[in-house]
């Protein structure tokens, strides 16, 4: 349904090096980088991150997070520990989610900004 994703962050330099260590892991890169853009995905951008004069406030209540598709199990746990390495902060630590379904594994992270996102994998391992 949805073609792309674009969010708005204080400083696209942090947001590189965290986006590009948290996504690294689930098979994204940065696909287009230009001053104040970037936008990343697999073949083609899918999330961009611009640079804004006024991002969107973090709001935990809001019900707002992007999941992200992950090959494999340990794929999340890879991103789960990047994205803490890189400024992330811990918002679910790796594991199975009973309560989603059997094979419902995924993590939550904060990005610098505030943006809530999750490394989800639905295979059985």
């Amino acid at each position: 349904m949805l073609d792309h994703v674009s969010i708005g962050v204080r400083d696209t330099d942090a947001s590189k090096r965290f986006y590009d260590a948290a996504l690294q892991p689930l098979g994204y890169s940065c696909l287009s980088q230009s001053p104040g853009s970037l936008g990343y995905g697999v073949e083609a951008v899918e999330l961009w991150v611009n640079e804004a004069a006024r991002p969107v406030p973090a709001d935990t209540s809001s019900g707002l997070h992007f999941c992200v598709a992950a090959p494999t199990r340990a794929s999340v746990d890879a991103f789960h520990a990047a994205a803490l390495r890189k400024g992330g902060k811990d918002n679910g630590q790796p594991g199975l989610r009973a309560a989603y379904g059997d094979n419902y594994y995924a993590a939550f992270v904060i990005d610098p900004d505030g943006y809530r996102l999750e490394a989800y994998c639905g295979k059985a391992e």
